[in-house]
């Protein structure tokens, strides 16, 4: 099937991933899209279409739909019933949901319409057209919508999508290490402002090593470790065995749930 560009994006729920999908999407070299906002989130809401001149803001989520060819639902989980209720979406329409955890069987019996309906899950970074995307099933009109914002990978079924959502939810995780190495370094008597600083500076190096496709992760770590050395002595006491089976045992755990 030929692929088509968007004409009228509609976002339902303006939380941080809406507010980073429409950034991406307007910001300079963006897309020519007209992009409609449902008025929950409505502060966030307000302030892109003060911001881009392509953004409007409805009166309803049932306008949202109405004027859109692509709707991309992004309120919360546990909202989403609420958020939904009574709204018509046509069979012309395309539905992306990025909302964790809700199975399109799910959402089509919620929105009781044959209408396509594709998962995806946008991560913040789409603000700055540099995330991956997870898509399921791959579409037309859908992957290249995120492959504009930063590359897009369809996954072949609802199982390897779950998958994909699992790994998201180390994210914070990530982040609150980072704080537990600056608390530490605070501890030990450096200034908070200088260990932030420092730490900050340590890995966005390792995230610029990541773009480096011809090594694989395995082979980064190696390279940037000596036998007996500092990198391998924190990493064979700490994450070691156990502590790798752990995060797996909670991996696991996610992802029956996601099921």
């Amino acid at each position: 099937m030929e692929e088509e560009a968007v004409k009228r994006i509609g976002i339902i729920g303006v939380g941080e991933i809406g507010r980073a999908i429409v950034t991406g999407l307007c910001d300079e070299g963006g897309t020519s899209s007209e992009v409609f906002l449902s008025p929950r989130g409505a502060r966030t809401a307000a302030e892109l279409s003060a911001r881009y001149e392509g953004v409007q803001v409805c009166a309803d989520n049932q306008a949202v739909v109405d004027r859109s060819e692509v709707v991309i639902i992004a309120v919360r989980r546990q909202d989403h019933h609420e958020a939904l209720a009574g709204l018509r979406v046509d069979g012309d329409k395309i539905v992306v949901n990025v909302m964790a955890g809700v199975a399109t069987d799910e959402l089509r019996r919620t929105l009781a319409t044959d209408a396509p309906l594709i998962r995806a899950i946008p991560l913040p970074s789409v603000r700055e057209r540099r995330s991956v995307t997870v898509t399921y099933p791959a579409h037309p009109v859908v992957d290249p919508l995120f492959e504009s914002l930063g590359g897009v990978l369809p996954v072949a079924d609802e199982a390897a999508f779950n998958v994909f959502s699992a790994l998201t939810g180390t994210l914070t995780t990530h982040y609150s290490y980072l704080a537990t190495l600056t608390s530490w370094a605070a501890g030990q008597g450096i200034a908070s402002g200088d260990a932030d600083r420092y730490i900050r500076g340590l890995f966005q190096g390792v995230g610029r090593a990541l773009s480096d496709e011809t090594r694989s992760l395995h082979q980064l770590a190696a390279d940037h470790e000596t036998p007996n050395g500092n990198n391998e002595r924190i990493r064979t006491t700490w994450f070691g065995p156990a502590n790798s089976e752990a995060l797996h045992k909670a991996l696991d755990g996610l992802l029956a749930d996601l099921r």
